[in-house]
């Protein structure tokens, strides 16, 4: 049987967090899923607000949290007793307030990455049981956090995810030109961030690996390779329970490996996506004279001097279903989507399940 995941005073029943996937494409119905079925189900904020009741166009950052909220209530509604969290992304002009309205919704989980979370502990101090989760892409990034965190706070991870930038997709921790260089272990950098714990602060925290994780034999080589468990996003796209427009889904059912590859975010970052409409969505901006509708980014070359395109809209057109200009991110794996399954039927294959109940001599983490 699967050995359970303790993050924080959260035990999971499978090895398993989902990644964040905004604007809009992991929400309640995504996450609600995954919690019920035994993992760690995230929604992530970035955007939230957008394309829902709340939002009037203007109010990005009041609509924000409120819609945060909701999709936390709603995804409770479908796995009552499982552990839903939420992805914050550190660059966003809003993270103190997303953050904390993840708390006051009832996140159990927070993990953040899209820069260095070094105030984290300090905006949820009113809510000790929230599980605290960096993501890093190297051991230097964990122990800086950690270093930051205890002088400052007194507190540790609860867990680390280490994400691949050869592999991950959305926004990437690494500078352009070193992704896919060769010169990147993702493994060995699991192996060293749990050391690092060990041996300087002796605890054991969960590492998770990101990236690249598509079946169940990329999760057992993660698990051999010494990593505590998976986080995994872009097989749970094409599902059904996916918050994503089918047109969305469609991109990955279509998209060939050729397809996917690189683009500079307006947020300073490399991101991974399905390039073929990239000029339309840049295109698109400019044509109609747009210029920064929502501020939603702390530092953003097209709020700055409209150079690229607006990437949070871009993302929103997309899980709407305008895939024409819109920006649909995915890891490299996405081209091996073949049809669109269920989140259950993901978790039977993940981990060798019969009817919901993991087999004799199922993955042991």
């Amino acid at each position: 049987m699967t050995t359970p995941l303790q993050i924080g005073k959260y035990q999971i029943r499978f090895p398993l967090i989902q990644g964040g996937m905004g604007v809009r494409v992991s929400a309640a119905g995504l996450a609600g899923h995954v919690a019920r079925c035994g993992g760690v189900g995230l929604i992530a904020t970035a955007g939230i607000g957008l394309n829902s009741p709340h939002y009037d166009g203007k109010n990005f950052f009041t609509a924000d949290p409120a819609a945060l909220k909701d999709e936390i209530r709603k995804a409770y509604e479908i796995a009552p007793d499982g552990i839903v969290g939420t992805n914050c992304m550190v660059a966003v002009t809003n993270y103190d307030e997303m953050v904390r309205a993840s708390c006051e919704g009832g996140a159990k989980v927070i993990v953040s990455g899209a820069g260095l979370p070094l105030n984290l502990p300090g905006l949820t101090a009113d809510y000790p049981d929230v599980a605290l989760v960096p993501i890093v892409s190297s051991v230097k990034a964990a122990e800086l956090i950690t270093k930051k965190w205890h002088k400052g706070f007194n507190r540790l991870p609860d867990a680390v995810v280490v994400e691949d930038p050869d592999t991950a997709g959305g926004h990437l921790g690494e500078k352009m030109e070193k992704i896919g260089s060769g010169e990147y272990d993702q493994y060995a950098t699991v192996r060293g961030v749990k050391a690092y714990y060990k041996e300087t602060w002796n605890v054991d925290i969960p590492v998770l690996a990101a990236g690249g994780i598509w079946d169940r034999k990329d999760l057992l080589h993660a698990l051999e390779q010494g990593a505590d468990g998976v986080q995994m996003a872009s097989r749970f796209v094409c599902t059904e329970e996916c918050d994503a427009s089918e047109a969305f889904k469609q991109m990955y059912l279509d998209c060939t490996e050729e397809d996917i590859g690189l683009l500079m975010s307006p947020a300073g970052l490399p991101g991974r996506a399905i390039l073929k409409n990239v000029e339309n969505i840049r295109n698109r901006d400019v044509d109609l004279e747009i210029t920064c509708p929502s501020g939603c980014l702390k530092k953003c070359s097209y709020k700055t001097s409209q150079e690229r395109f607006c990437i949070v809209h871009a993302l929103d057109r997309a899980q709407r279903g305008d895939v024409e200009t819109g920006l649909v991110f995915c890891g490299t794996n996405a081209w091996r989507a073949n049809r669109i399954e269920t989140v259950q039927e993901v978790f039977d294959e993940l981990f060798d399940l019969d009817n919901g109940v993991a087999k004799k001599g199922a993955v042991n983490s």
